[in-house]
């Protein structure tokens, strides 16, 4: 599976082809930190003034070395694939070869760390439902009223959790409808931006 970046990641990563192999190496130990414990405006501020350029082309870079390494690690990329999604920046051999040693070295490590940072959110299980009608009842000998009753297992850090739910067929045409907008609007390109900032 390769990576695919958008043009703002590709011009944040373009700094890294005007430097040293040395330079790069040193960005991603700081981005490796920033994985680890959050952003440090002094380090930024620190390796701006030694390469002589503006703090944001430096925060930029390590940035975009953290999105680059996150991602991958995030889809676990093997290292041929690494190698294809990272072809495209214009990295010389030895600049490659850097970040695809950085990553193989670190992916485990950086995969766990987004593994933690994750929320354990209640995930489906199973459903069992059921569906009862009505016929008649003292007071009205000719009526229909279906119901339908649905037992929903959910588990939320190993804990199963059993929840009953009754809804009539209108509500449940309702609620499908519902979800099945709000999974069509998930896969607009407006809303995989906004996760991905998310994600960030």
């Amino acid at each position: 599976m390769l990576l695919l970046l958008e043009d703002e990641h590709k011009e944040h990563l373009s700094f890294l082809t005007d430097v040293d192999v040395d330079v790069v190496k040193e960005f991603c130990k700081i981005a490796m930190e920033f994985i680890r414990k959050g952003s440090n405006p002094k380090v930024y501020q620190s390796a701006a003034q030694k390469l002589e350029v503006k703090t944001e082309i430096v925060q930029n870079g390590v940035e975009g070395l953290m999105y680059l390494l996150t991602e991958c690690a995030k889809l676990m990329i093997s290292e041929i694939d690494f190698q294809d999604s990272i072809m495209t920046l214009g990295f010389n051999e030895d600049l490659k070869q850097a970040l695809l040693q950085f990553y193989l070295e670190n992916r485990k490590e950086i995969y766990e760390v987004l593994s933690k940072m994750s929320m354990d959110l209640p995930h489906y299980h199973n459903l069992e439902w059921r569906l009862d009608i009505q016929l008649a009842s003292r007071s009205l000998r000719h009526q229909i009223h279906p119901l339908i009753t649905m037992k929903l297992h959910t588990e939320d850090s190993g804990e199963e959790h059993v929840k009953v739910l009754q809804t009539d067929p209108v509500n449940l045409i309702h609620l499908t409808r519902t979800l099945e907008g709000a999974l069509a609007e998930m896969k607009s390109t407006h809303c995989r931006r906004i996760v991905r900032n998310i994600n960030k």
